[in-house]
């Protein structure tokens, strides 16, 4: 709800008079804050890194989210998913997976892809037990690739600058020279267009 004002007196209006769409960006934990965005929202994006503790988050999430896998019988009534739809809130459904980490010229790089793998069976594993929490039936609709964005994304961070204005070539980003490849800034654009239209 957002309030504005009419004939002197503050009044509330739902946010989809203002908005087609909101991104609520929540930190990796399972606070009370994010408890809470997780009941509002309708999809769900996971980023997520090519390393052993992404595996184990993402196995995380979807226990603490969905209720699945969990170490005991006795968390069943406590936990979120049951609260969710206890209340008539439907849980939100997973509409993409970001996966990080890739090498600029190989693809995914070898010592991180039998990690990246074993995300994408367990997610397909999920996908044929629990279909009802995945906005994809496929596991290529619902998975994206983004290389890391390294010097290119310090730089536009430090610059508070979109990729696509950000300027090529020799620059100083807090006293340091560094240097932003066109190429390399191109190629981040084709991976963000890429992720975009997936969204």
């Amino acid at each position: 709800m957002r309030p504005f004002l009419l004939d002197g007196c503050t009044k509330w209006q739902s946010v989809d008079h203002y908005y087609d769409v909101l991104f609520i960006d929540c930190n990796p934990s399972f606070s009370l804050y994010n408890q809470i965005a997780l009941a509002a929202i309708d999809k769900l994006i996971l980023p997520i890194m090519a390393d052993d503790s992404s595996r184990r988050a993402i196995q995380n999430a979807f226990s603490l989210i969905y209720g699945l896998k969990l170490p005991s019988d006795i968390y069943a009534s406590y936990a979120f998913a049951n609260k969710l739809v206890a209340v008539g809130r439907p849980l939100p459904k997973v509409h993409l997976i970001v996966k990080n980490r890739l090498t600029q010229y190989m693809g995914p790089a070898s010592a991180y892809a039998a990690v990246l793998n074993s995300i994408d069976n367990d997610v397909m594993e999920l996908m044929q037990s629990h279909p009802d929490i995945f906005v994809f039936d496929q596991i290529d609709d619902g998975i994206v690739n983004i290389k890391d964005f390294q010097t290119t994304g310090v730089v536009a961070f430090a610059k508070g600058c979109p990729f696509s204005i950000l300027p090529t070539g020799s620059g100083r980003v807090m006293n340091r020279r560094v240097k932003v490849n066109g190429p390399y800034r191109q190629s981040c654009l084709e991976a963000i267009d890429k992720m975009v239209v997936k969204l």
